[in-house]
């Protein structure tokens, strides 16, 4: 009978340990992901599209379908370049906001060698990140190109990107500030013109291989692609970029 006692015991020691170990796992990918850590990619988990996961960054590799440069593109650097980086990106993702300033010092280390191509992401699960896309959409029409950019470095500058990390009643104000009407913003943003333009943005990146944010796609004017998975660091681009230059 005590052997039995002693089996026991020790099968319930190991059975401690394993759900220790399990949750001890899980309550540190939690805080990587509250952290936004930079090497992790958000991604659309299942069907329902109500969790965030995280999972290790694959490798980089080609894209699932070349990508079409479109006369509506915003574009930021000079739109003749050769090469160029096609962001798919959600406003309110912690890792596009980690990986904004990465794309800036690329353009900054690259000048007018490659533009930056931003389009729309926004993952259903963030509940401000389909009209803050559309908002941008408004910008766009109403002060152009350049403004659009200022609207996107300060939406990425101040929303704490939980999916509610930046108001959408402050839209309109953010609007004012970067040159635009305020009333005809308003009015463009209410109207809704622009939401299938956002969700055929997202459906594209799908097809071309992007399955969570920040998403990449360097594209040569040979054709050539290679798709960035998430929030890669300067370091690991750079070396891409290089080899799509020659």
């Amino acid at each position: 009978m005590s052997e039995v006692k002693s089996k026991s015991s020790l099968i319930l020691v190991a059975l401690l340990i394993v759900a220790s170990f399990a949750i001890g796992s899980l309550y540190t990918k939690v805080k990587l992901l509250e952290k936004g850590n930079p090497g992790v990619a958000e991604i659309q988990a299942g069907t329902g599209g109500n969790d965030t996961v995280s999972a290790q960054i694959p490798s980089p590799q080609p894209a699932a379908k070349k990508p079409e440069l479109e006369s509506d593109d915003r574009v930021r650097g000079n739109k003749n370049a050769k090469v160029a980086l096609i962001e798919y990106s959600d406003l309110e993702c912690p890792y596009c906001k980690n990986f904004h300033p990465t794309m800036q010092q690329v353009m900054k280390e690259y000048g007018d060698k490659v533009k930056w191509v931003y389009r729309d992401y926004p993952l259903n699960f963030h509940q401000n990140a389909q009209k803050e896309a559309e908002a941008g959409w408004c910008v766009n029409e109403l002060g152009g190109n350049d403004v659009f950019w200022k609207y996107i470095d300060a939406i990425f500058e101040r929303t704490t990107s939980n999916g509610t990390g930046f108001a959408l009643d402050k839209l309109g104000s953010l609007a004012n500030e970067v040159g635009v009407d305020q009333t005809k913003f308003q009015k463009c943003l209410d109207s809704g013109k622009y939401t299938q333009k956002v969700q055929d943005q997202m459906a594209k990146g799908s097809e071309e291989g992007v399955t969570g944010t920040p998403g990449t796609i360097i594209l040569t004017e040979n054709g050539s692609t290679q798709l960035i998975p998430g929030a890669l660091p300067y370091e690991s681009i750079k070396p891409m970029i290089d080899a799509a230059l020659k």
